[in-house]
C-alpha cells in the first residue's frame, strides 16, 4: 500500500520543474508523482521522460483530460503550474474531488475567480497553498525579521520599486504573458511578488489602490516611435535569418529545453514561444506605479518597470522611529523549464542599512545560500514536500486569502488603471473584513 504523499501536476511549461524535481530526487521517499496533465502531448511527455531518464523513476502517467487524471489517479495534492487566468478553473475542480492544492502565484487574476476559489474552500474544507518563495529569499526575510524587532518602530511608510531587465522583462512581451486575458499583466504575473513581500513585511491587509501604467517601450508603435522599426519586421525569433543581430532575439532551436518543450509542440498546440517583443497585439503595461492603503494606516508607492538595462529592487521601509534601505541586485531568470539545480550559478547581491532616529546607520551582511532566489527555492520546497518540515516562526507559508491579498492590489490597479479611480479591495471579493494583520487570513 503506498505511504507517500501524492501528487498531479497540471501544466507542465517552463515553471513546473520548481515542483517535479525536488518530489522525483530529493523528497523522492515522502512523496510520488502519479500524474502530468496538459493540452500538449509533447511537453508532458518532454518531462515524463526527462524525469525517468534524470532521477531513475517509473514513467509519470500522462493525461489530456484533467478529470480524467483525477478519477485515474486520485492525488493527495494537486500542483496548478497553467496559466494564470486557469488557475481558478483547476483549483476549484481539485479541492472538490477532495484535494489539496499547491498553486503557482499568482492564485488568480480578479476578484471574481478568486470568489469561486474561496467559496470551494469554504465548501470542502481543503487547503490551498500559494507558493509565494520570494518570502523565503534571505534578505528579504532578514527585513522582516528587523521590521519585526522594532528598531524602526512602526512602519508608517514603504517605497518599493522594482526593475526587469533587457532579457527577463523582454521575455514576458514574447510569450503568453504579454495578453491581459490571460495574465492579467505584470501587474498580477510579477508583481504578486512584491505585493505579497510588501504585506508580509507589514503583516498588514491592503485596503485600497490608485494606479498608472502604460505601453511605453515594447509593442510595434513605440519601437517605430523611437526609430528602431527595423526590429519589427519579424513576427518571431527562430529561423529568422534577418532577426540573427536582433538584441531582444530569443531562439528555441538553440536550447534543447525551449526546444523540446515549445518548439516541438508548436504544430500540437499552436503556442509560439518566441514572439517579437515590438509586435502589434501587446495589452500589458511595461511602466507601472502603484499606491496602497492598508486596513491599518501604511502607505505604499510602488512602481515597475520591465525595460530597465539592469535588474533588481530597492525598498525604503520608514517608520516612526527609523529607516531600513534595502537593495538587492541580482541576475535575470529566463523560466525554461529547467530544474533549479541548473540555476545554481545565479548571481544575487543584498545590501541592507539600518538608520535608527538619532543614531548611527549599521550596514547588515547577508549570506545567500545556493540555488535560486538566494536559496529561498529550497525552503519552500522543503515545507511544501517534507514530510515533516521545520516549523517557520516566520509565518513564511501562505493559504487562499493571504494569496487574495496580493492578487486583489494587482487587480484593483487594473481597474484604476482602466478608470482612473481609487479602487477598494472591498469592492472586488469578501476578505475577512474583521482582520486587520495578514497573519490573521488563511
Amino acid at each position: 500500500m503506498e505511504t507517500r504523499k501524492t501528487f498531479a501536476v497540471v501544466g507542465t511549461g517552463g515553471r513546473s520543474p520548481m515542483f517535479l524535481d525536488p518530489i522525483a530526487q530529493k523528497y523522492s521517499g515522502e512523496c510520488k508523482l502519479v500524474g502530468l496533465c496538459d493540452n500538449s502531448e509533447v511537453r508532458r511527455t518532454f518531462h515524463q521522460t526527462r524525469l525517468s531518464s534524470t532521477y531513475g523513476i517509473e514513467p509519470i502517467p500522462t493525461f489530456g483530460d484533467f478529470d480524467e487524471m483525477l478519477r485515474t489517479t486520485h492525488p493527495d495534492i494537486v500542483i496548478v503550474c497553467t496559466p494564470d487566468c486557469f488557475h481558478h478553473e483547476f483549483i476549484v475542480k481539485a479541492l472538490d474531488f477532495g484535494c489539496d492544492v499547491i498553486s503557482e502565484k499568482p492564485l488568480t487574476i480578479d476578484g471574481p475567480r478568486y470568489n469561486q476559489i474561496a467559496e470551494a474552500v469554504q465548501r470542502t474544507g481543503r487547503q490551498v497553498r500559494t507558493t509565494f518563495n520570494l518570502r523565503w529569499s534571505p534578505g528579504v526575510t532578514r527585513v522582516r525579521e528587523i521590521i519585526a524587532s522594532g528598531v524602526i518602530g512602526e512602519v508608517k511608510h514603504v517605497d518599493f520599486e522594482y526593475a526587469l531587465n533587457l532579457s527577463h522583462g523582454a521575455d514576458y512581451f514574447r510569450r503568453w504573458h504579454s495578453s491581459k486575458e490571460i495574465s492579467g499583466g505584470l501587474l498580477l504575473h510579477k508583481s504578486t511578488h512584491h505585493f505579497d513581500v510588501i504585506n508580509w513585511w507589514l503583516d498588514a491587509i491592503p485596503s485600497a489602490v490608485f494606479a498608472m501604467g502604460g505601453l511605453v517601450f515594447y509593442g510595434r508603435k513605440n519601437a517605430v516611435a523611437r526609430g528602431d522599426e527595423a526590429l519589427t519586421k519579424y513576427p518571431r525569433y527562430t529561423g529568422v535569418e534577418i532577426a540573427r543581430n536582433d538584441p531582444f532575439r530569443l531562439t528555441l532551436d538553440e536550447d534543447s529545453t525551449l526546444r523540446g518543450l515549445y518548439l516541438a509542440a508548436e504544430a500540437e498546440s499552436g503556442y509560439i514561444r518566441d514572439q517579437n517583443v515590438f509586435r502589434d497585439g501587446i495589452d500589458i503595461e511595461d511602466s507601472m506605479s502603484v499606491l496602497i492603503r492598508y486596513r491599518s494606516g501604511e502607505m505604499v508607492n510602488y512602481s515597475l518597470n520591465a525595460y530597465s538595462p539592469s535588474e533588481g529592487f530597492r525598498a525604503s521601509i520608514s517608520g516612526d522611529r527609523g529607516r531600513i534601505e534595502y537593495v538587492e541586485d541580482h541576475d535575470s531568470h529566463i523560466i525554461k523549464g529547467e530544474a533549479d539545480s541548473q540555476n545554481d550559478t545565479w548571481k544575487q547581491q543584498m545590501k541592507l542599512r539600518v538608520h535608527p532616529h538619532f543614531g548611527a546607520a549599521e550596514e547588515i551582511t547577508i549570506v545567500p545560500r545556493p540555488g535560486s532566489h538566494g536559496g529561498g527555492d529550497a525552503l519552500i520546497q522543503e515545507q511544501m514536500f517534507a514530510a515533516n518540515p521545520p516549523v517557520d516562526h516566520l509565518m513564511r507559508n501562505a493559504g487562499h486569502e493571504q494569496g487574495a491579498a496580493s492578487l486583489l492590489i494587482g487587480a484593483a490597479a487594473n481597474i484604476s488603471i482602466e478608470n482612473g479611480q481609487l479602487i477598494r479591495i472591498s469592492e472586488l471579493a469578501h476578505l475577512n473584513p474583521s482582520a486587520r494583520k495578514l497573519h490573521e487570513l488563511i
